[in-house]
């Protein structure tokens, strides 16, 4: 009987454990997205950290309300990394990258409805947005459709 309780407690204990560590992946993980190191991965997860946040116009409160601008600058600060509010100026100011080489951490620009617009690329064909047709933060595929034919280019702050 003693024995029974003992293998009962390590049992538990075991599946305690697999509890415990099965939510510690990374946001990465959670997003299939792999985070580079360095700044550029600072600045990713503090981006992907921000899905959900409400889009605000204006907005620069981090988790509580965001435009697109606000979050591109927030997350750059998060890498330590000072940039311009506005997406016109993000986009005058940074280092022009060509679309088929943007890394994670790039800006990338666009132009919807003749306003200006910017997200931050996480992979190869994903970026972060502050939507404010879904009205909040939201990972989107550059390489679609819509996102191809309003797209002015790209840009960096990262060396």
């Amino acid at each position: 009987m003693v024995a029974n309780v003992r293998v009962l407690a390590r049992w538990l204990l075991l599946g305690a454990m697999v509890l415990i560590f099965a939510g510690c992946g990374s946001i990465g993980d959670k997003y299939g997205i792999k985070i580079p190191s360095g700044p550029r991965g600072k600045a990713v997860t503090a981006a992907l950290e921000e899905i959900g946040t409400p889009y605000v116009y204006g907005g620069s409160k981090p988790g509580r309300g965001l435009d697109c601008s606000g979050l591109t600058q927030h997350v750059y600060r998060k890498a330590g990394i000072k940039i311009p509010r506005v997406s016109t100026e993000q986009k005058e100011e940074a280092k022009p990258v060509k679309l088929a080489k943007v890394k994670p951490g790039d800006l990338i620009f666009f132009r919807v409805k003749g306003e200006s617009h910017v997200g931050l690329v996480v992979d190869r064909t994903r970026f972060v947005h502050a939507s404010s047709g879904a009205d909040e933060v939201q990972l989107a595929r550059f390489t679609d459709a819509f996102w191809r034919r309003h797209t002015t280019g790209a840009g960096t702050y990262f060396r």
